[in-house]
């Protein structure tokens, strides 16, 4: 699965490791967040994320 990372503050969203402080099960991929998951660390929205090179 591919990393995103987000433009705002360089937090990488790993597909593997999820978000379990939010709930966010470890496995899920980017395209099935929430379209209200926020990054964990700056508060910006999914549309600010890009996946990573």
């Amino acid at each position: 699965m591919k990393k995103y990372i987000c433009a705002v503050c360089g937090h990488v969203y790993d597909p593997e490791v999820g978000d379990p402080e939010h709930g966010i099960e470890p496995g899920t991929a980017f395209e099935d967040l929430p379209d209200d998951w926020c990054c964990p660390l700056c508060g910006v929205g999914k549309d600010q994320f890009s996946e990573e090179a």
